[in-house]
């Protein structure tokens, strides 16, 4: 070797001025940079980052076939780097080589399926090929795994508008095709006998979402997710709707005369974690009139509604000591609302019968809305996501009590009872059920 020849680069020479030129380009040097990567090329010519780098000034020259050339070679080096297939693909649009295109996003979503900038580009790319549909499945993927708006970076913002759009307008043009094509099918089933089928579709079409049994304490396997039950399952109900006017009596009594008995039906320490209950906790705006409370009567208020208890006494209660049953009159002020919540088990359904209802109340258990009417008794299933409101001016107030599932046994009953307060036991408190 002749005396004035340079020796070649090491690793760690080639290394450090990697490292120098990283250095510059978050300094925001990009002239230096380019200088220090180039030099780099010199030492490795197939250095991943010294190519991508550069394919990015080739881009902004207008030169999108050199960095085409260089993000090949990347790749050839670095085959397992999603980032480098995921620039290939730019320059591949950029070429128009639409085949291309797609290898290269290919090969990024292999190395990162979730990830959601390809998705995205896969979307626009089938937009380009003339397949709205295919374009739309792969945008809504890419909505699914995309982070929070806060945390997407600028220039994803538009492209991730643009697929919300595109999802919309697909689910739009999906639903239009569905109900034509199942038109003369649906119209031959009466709307009550269609209510799943028709919810069925709405999930299916993105107006509505899938809810399920969510219970904050204890959930008993294999009992279904009913919003509301049907009414002619629960016979015994009779009697309490044809009670409505004696507790109503009763009920207007305690509101005369023993306002100082109403608590409010949220009360957590403030030590606890609040959550959607911050707003109402110690609050009046939501009070409650206990009758029955972890599984006693409240004496002094059980006394003060003697019709109102005896017509609870004929629903099957589900008795467990310490927790259930429970019975209240429930008092929403106007301008209230209930945020969405669950309840604590699902081995117990949830009774309403109101009493005082204006206008501007409602009340949604999962996909389903109902208004309340006077009298009129429902059973429903409050592990589900259900929320109630109060837009009126004036006083809402209904009964509420909770009874077995009646999906359960008697022996599972007794083994609920007996697994519930064990639990109470073990945990050395009675939980108390709350509705």
């Amino acid at each position: 070797m002749s005396a004035s020849a340079a020796a070649p680069a090491s690793a760690a020479d080639t290394a450090a001025l990697a490292g120098k030129a990283a250095q510059a380009a978050k300094a925001g040097n990009a002239e230096e940079a380019a200088r220090l990567w180039a030099a780099v090329l010199e030492q490795d010519p197939n250095h991943p980052q010294a190519l991508l780098f550069l394919a990015a000034r080739a881009v902004g020259r207008g030169d999108a076939a050199g960095a085409r050339r260089m993000l090949e070679r990347a790749v050839a080096a670095k085959p397992d780097d999603p980032m480098l297939w995921l620039n290939l693909a730019g320059t591949c649009a950029a070429a128009r080589d639409a085949e291309g295109e797609w290898a290269a996003l290919d090969r990024a979503l292999a190395l990162q399926p979730r990830w959601y900038v390809p998705l995205l580009r896969r979307g626009m790319l089938l937009e380009r090929m003339g397949r709205p549909r295919d374009a739309a499945r792969a945008f809504d993927a890419a909505l699914a795994v995309a982070p929070p708006g806060d945390a997407v970076a600028p220039h994803d913002r538009a492209a991730l508008q643009h697929a919300a759009q595109a999802v919309a307008r697909d689910r739009t043009e999906k639903e239009a095709f569905l109900r034509a094509r199942i038109d003369a099918a649906r119209r031959a089933v009466p709307d009550g006998e269609a209510r799943r089928f028709d919810e069925c579709l709405d999930i299916l079409t993105g107006k509505a979402k899938v809810y399920v049994q969510e219970p904050v304490q204890f959930h008993y396997p294999r009992l279904p997710a009913i919003p509301f039950l049907e009414r002619s399952g629960f016979p015994w109900l009779d009697a309490v709707e044809a009670a409505t006017g004696d507790i109503r009596r009763e009920l207007m009594a305690v509101l005369a005369e023993d306002q100082e008995k109403l608590v409010p039906y949220i009360d957590y320490p403030d030590s606890v974690p609040l959550d959607q209950w911050r707003e109402l906790n110690h609050s009046a705006r939501w009070s409650a009139f206990h009758l029955l409370k972890n599984g006693l009567p409240v004496p002094e208020n059980a006394a003060r509604c003697p019709k109102t208890m005896a017509a609870l006494a004929g629903a099957p209660g589900p008795d467990v000591p310490g927790r259930t049953p429970v019975a209240m009159f429930s008092l929403l002020k106007p301008r209230t609302r209930i945020p969405p919540h669950t309840g604590v088990a699902n081995t117990r359904l949830v009774v309403h019968l109101p009493l005082i209802v204006p206008p501007g109340c409602g009340f949604r258990v999962g996909n389903e809305v109902r208004q309340w009417e006077v009298g009129k008794a429902w059973v429903f299933d409050d592990t589900i996501e259900h929320e109630a409101w109060n837009d009126s001016d004036e006083l809402r107030v209904i009964l509420i009590f909770d009874i077995w599932h009646p999906m359960l046994s008697e022996a599972e009953r007794t083994l609920v009872r007996s697994l519930m307060q064990g639990i109470d036991a073990y945990e050395g408190v009675a939980a108390g059920m709350e509705l």
